[in-house]
C-alpha cells in the first residue's frame, strides 16, 4: 500500500536568466513501511525535495498525496496542522529549543497541537532513545549524539505518517552515526514507520531498503537495495 505518492512535481526559484529548477517533473511512490534513501550531490534538489514532501514550502507545480490526502489542496491553517501531526523532520543539527529540557523538547509538537502527552508514553519514548537519565538535561548539557536522539525522539513522538531526515549523522562522528542509523532503522522495523533520509553517506543509503538519486532536480535511478 502506498503511503506516500508525488506526481509530477516542479519546484522553480528564480525567473527567466536566473530560473533554477531545483526539482524537475518528479514522481514516485513509497509504499508503506519503506526506509528510502535520497542521494545525490550538492545542488541536486534532495533537501528541496524533503521541504516540499514535508509541507514546508510549496512547490511550483504537480502533487504530493499522503495517505491518499492531497497535502497542497489545504490552506496554510491546515497544512500547518498537517505538518505538526503527519510529518515528522530530522534535521542535521537538531534544530532543539536551547531553554527546553529533552523531555519538553521531545513531546513540544504535541504540546503545540494542543494534546497533553500520556506519561507511558513519555517514558516508553525515553527508554527506547536511552534518554531516562538525560531528561531534564537542556540541549547544551548533552553530546551531539544525545541531542539526535532528543529530535529523533520528538519527530517520532506524535506517530506521524511519515519522518523525514535531512543529513541526520551530518554532523556526528562515526559511532554516534552508526548509533543514530540503527535506531532510526530499528523504528522503521518495529514501529512499521516510513522514513525518507537525505544523506551524502553511500554506507547509509546502502542500509535502506530503497535508495532514490537525485541529479539536477531529476531522479536519474531508483533501486531497491534488497536487504
Amino acid at each position: 500500500m502506498e503511503l506516500l505518492k508525488i506526481e509530477n512535481l516542479c519546484k522553480i526559484y528564480g525567473k527567466g536568466e536566473n530560473e533554477v529548477r531545483a526539482l524537475d517533473n518528479v514522481s514516485f511512490t513509497v509504499p508503506k513501511g519503506q526506509m528510502t534513501a535520497v542521494i545525490g550531490p550538492s545542488g541536486s534538489g534532495k533537501s528541496t525535495l524533503l521541504h516540499v514532501l514535508g509541507g514546508v514550502d510549496r512547490p511550483t507545480s504537480g502533487k504530493v498525496y499522503l495517505d491518499g490526502q492531497d497535502v497542497y489542496a489545504q490552506n496554510n491553517h491546515n497544512l500547518a496542522i498537517f505538518r505538526r501531526r503527519q510529518v515528522g523532520l530530522i534535521y542535521q543539527f537538531y534544530n532543539l529549543i536551547p531553554v527546553l529540557n529533552a523531555e519538553e523538547n521531545m513531546t513540544l509538537p504535541m504540546i503545540m497541537d494542543g494534546r497533553k502527552p500520556k506519561r507511558e508514553q513519555v517514558e516508553e519514548m525515553l527508554e527506547r532513545l536511552d534518554l531516562k537519565e538525560r531528561r531534564n538535561h537542556l540541549p547544551s548539557q548533552l553530546s551531539g549524539g544525545q541531542q539526535q536522539r532528543v529530535s529523533i525522539g520528538r519527530a517520532l513522538f506524535t506517530s506521524p505518517g511519515v519522518i523525514l531526515a535531512d543529513e541526520p549523522t551530518g554532523n556526528l562522528d562515526s559511532k554516534n552515526s552508526k548509533e543514530i542509523i540503527e535506531l532510526l532503522r530499528k523504528s522503521n522495523r518495529e514501529l512499521n514507520q516510513t522514513m525518507l533520509i537525505i544523506t551524502h553517506d553511500e554506507s547509509i543509503a546502502l542500509q535502506c531498503d530503497r535508495i532514490i538519486t537525485l541529479t539536477d532536480g531529476k531522479i536519474i535511478s531508483d533501486e531497491l537495495t534488497g536487504i
